[in-house]
């Protein structure tokens, strides 16, 4: 080997080609596609969760279309603009309906930072249900007033879709697409994951409640108007920690103590 080969300068790696910002953000959403696996909410390589970059572009990281999300890595997460093209090569395309729905509220929405969309047996399975989720137990109605739902127009192929989606979500933080899954925004990517989890807990339970064949007891709508006022005084701040700043640093400890190589 020539002294010139065996002193070849080491290709870059994606730390080193990116801000502080941009890494956080991937370490973050890797950690939310292993959370995603680790919790049975996956669908094979399907599905996508994205975070949006910081900075002055509007670029954002989602999925390696191929990998199954307990492989994905900080490194992996493809980055792209609002037109599907690919910023950073990693060798992996994007899904393309990830790429539609995903674009539309990062464009729509500046504290859509972050966008998880899934198609988990119980969330799919109360989208399906004509009443939608219903307000039977605490957890469900910590989401009833901040959930949207959008009706099923296909697989998410098409464009002329985008601007139905966006109205459809309006300002809320969490959405049924019918006969189809769930999907969560958030100012981070621990707020979009708290969110998700409440949701698809809800949906979980709700679908164990219905399959228990007995009559179902209904919480009082002084209970529900309750649980509303104090669930939107915990958003709205008040001194009061956010779900995901309690949880979400330990989540990522929980992913630590696992396998700590989403933070490749």
């Amino acid at each position: 080997m020539s002294p010139t080969a065996a002193f070849k300068a080491k290709p870059l790696s994606v730390k080193d080609q990116v801000s502080a910002g941009e890494w956080d953000a991937r370490v973050n959403l890797a950690a939310a596609y292993r959370l995603v696996a680790l919790y049975g909410w996956d669908d094979l390589v399907f599905t996508h969760l994205s975070a949006r970059v910081p900075g002055p572009d509007h670029h954002f990281l989602i999925n390696p279309y191929g990998m199954m999300f307990e492989e994905i890595t900080a490194s992996s997460l493809v980055k792209i603009d609002l037109d599907g093209n690919i910023v950073m090569d990693t060798g992996y395309p994007v899904n393309k309906a990830g790429f539609v729905i995903h674009s539309a509220i990062h464009a729509a929405r500046a504290d859509a930072l972050c966008v998880m969309h899934l198609h988990t047996r119980a969330g799919i399975a109360v989208s399906c249900q004509k009443q939608g989720l219903m307000p039977l137990n605490q957890t469900a109605m910590f989401v009833s007033s901040r959930l949207a739902y959008h009706d099923y127009e296909g697989i998410a192929l098409d464009l002329d879709e985008q601007p139905r989606l966006v109205a459809d979500l309006g300002d809320k933080s969490a959405m049924l697409l019918r006969n189809h899954g769930t999907l969560t925004v958030g100012r981070n990517v621990g707020d979009a994951f708290m969110r998700m989890y409440s949701l698809e807990r809800a949906c979980e339970i709700q679908i164990g409640a219905l399959a228990g064949g007995t009559e179902l007891n209904w919480p009082s709508e002084k209970a529900q108007e309750t649980v509303k006022q104090q669930t939107s005084t915990r958003e709205e701040g008040n001194n009061m920690p956010s779900l995901s700043a309690l949880a979400w640093p330990a989540l990522l400890r929980k992913l630590d103590r696992i396998d700590p190589s989403f933070r490749d």
